[in-house]
């Protein structure tokens, strides 16, 4: 008989149980179960395993039954700006005229700790209701935006990685701090918030263009005091931007050069975006072992360029999703696959539906260097997860049932899918949000 504190529960299943060196690894392991048992404990992963092994041992009164849903890992969003919430959608610019139009006086309202709150508490709601558990996020230059932030995701004892923005140069004066405050203040958030619980920091230098050198060995001198916290930027998103970038750094190499001879690069160092990199990037990312977020509702919304995913399997560098709002137009992880499979249909690249949730899910942890602790069911594993209710609507009830295997209804997800078929969001082996009440619920 199981633990009083055990947690039962039944439905379908599908997740990908370990990390894949090419897309053809990722099929061979390929877990779906239509009738499966998933048994929790103190907030893990205890055992995934058919019904029909599990019926025998198991009282059915303390099972919860959610047969007719699909239960996945929770979904792991690799960049993400929380303050750009309230500006998602805005028209018509590329990326620095966007920047200056609309992200900045955004951005601006951050140093007030009740604004802060309000849309902490709002985006993480958003992130839950769309079956994110995990994600890398931007915060503001002020400390306020990330100590909100921080709280409210403690509160849900979410696994979540963010960090103030360092910017000193190239900004309105209302945005920029010295190298000295930049250092200053990020300390004081990583001793704060720095795994406490589930959280993390990541040290955040907007991009290039805002950073000097000087700031830039302040990042340099807190990766060296704090050498397990993440590293997080923008990166060859824009060719104005990358222009820009060298004739700011003309002594540089090219773009990644500027963060690497900082010392930036290496593993938990993510690099938002990547779309118009040199060979030589490439391949300073790969012998860094550093990763990126591929955004392609951003990319597309700001006219920036398509990533290349068929070469980011070739140069072996990890790689996850960013639904990058606010210029990602969505919080949906679902909808960004469906995007992202668009990306690549238009470089003769197909993105099948097994490969687009290994991104989503255990390749996104493996690109936050979490893999051992997040992305899949095994044993041990935290148990962020997601319930999906695959067939929401007419017309995804009629594809749902005249598709011929989970292959086929995962791409029908990932393509007609949204926020309706998020019925329930689970957090550390806890539901958190379910679609019923439409809030949370812990």
């Amino acid at each position: 008989m199981p633990y009083a504190s055990e947690t039962l529960l039944r439905a379908s299943f599908f997740d990908i149980t370990a990390l894949a060196a090419q897309p053809d690894d990722i099929a061979a392991n390929a877990r779906y179960l239509e009738d499966g048992l998933l048994t929790l404990r103190d907030g893990k992963v205890v055992s995934l395993e058919s019904w029909q092994i599990a019926e025998g041992r198991v009282n059915p009164a303390e099972v919860t039954d959610l047969r007719g849903k699909l239960i996945v890992p929770g979904f792991i969003d690799t960049h993400i700006h929380y303050p750009q919430t309230e500006m998602i959608g805005a028209f018509g610019e590329q990326l620095l005229e966007w920047l200056n139009h609309y992200t900045f006086p955004v951005e601006s309202q951050y140093h007030c700790p009740d604004h802060s709150a309000k849309m902490s508490a709002f985006f993480l709601q958003q992130l839950l209701s769309n079956g994110t558990t995990t994600a890398l996020v931007f915060g503001t230059v002020h400390k306020q935006s990330v100590d909100a932030l921080f709280s409210a995701a403690h509160q849900l004892d979410m696994r979540l990685i963010a960090g103030k923005v360092m910017m000193d140069r190239n900004a309105p004066e209302y945005l920029t701090e010295t190298p000295e405050q930049s250092y200053q203040h990020s300390r004081e958030l990583i001793e704060r918030w720095h795994q406490r619980g589930r959280l993390s920091y990541a040290l955040t230098p907007r991009f290039a263009p805002t950073s000097s050198p000087a700031l830039l060995d302040k990042v340099r001198q807190l990766r060296e005091e704090f050498p397990d916290v993440w590293m997080h930027t923008h990166l060859s998103e824009n060719q104005q931007e990358i222009a820009w970038v060298k004739a700011l750094f003309p002594e540089r190499d090219g773009y990644l050069d500027v963060y690497h001879h900082h010392q930036l690069t290496g593993k938990r160092s993510v690099f938002a975006h990547c779309l118009h990199l040199e060979d030589k990037e490439w391949q300073c990312l790969h012998d860094t072992d550093s990763s990126i977020a591929f955004c392609p509702t951003s990319n597309l919304f700001l006219g920036s360029g398509l990533f290349n995913i068929k070469r980011c399997w070739q140069q072996g560098v990890r790689m996850g999703i960013g639904t990058d709002v606010g210029a990602g137009t969505t919080f949906n992880l679902l909808q960004t696959l469906g995007e992202a499979y668009k990306v690549g249909q238009l470089q003769q690249y197909k993105l099948s539906a097994c490969e687009a949730f290994y991104h989503a899910t255990l390749g996104g942890a493996h690109a936050l260097d979490l893999d051992d602790v997040i992305g899949n069911f095994n044993p041990g594993k935290e148990a962020d997860f997601v319930v999906l209710d695959p067939a929401v609507s007419p017309l995804q009830q009629l594809r749902h049932a005249n598709s011929k295997d989970i292959w086929e209804r995962l791409f029908v997800l990932m393509t007609l899918g949204d926020d309706r078929n998020i019925a329930q969001t689970w957090v550390s082996g806890k539901p958190v949000w379910q679609r019923e009440s439409e809030e949370q619920i812990a």
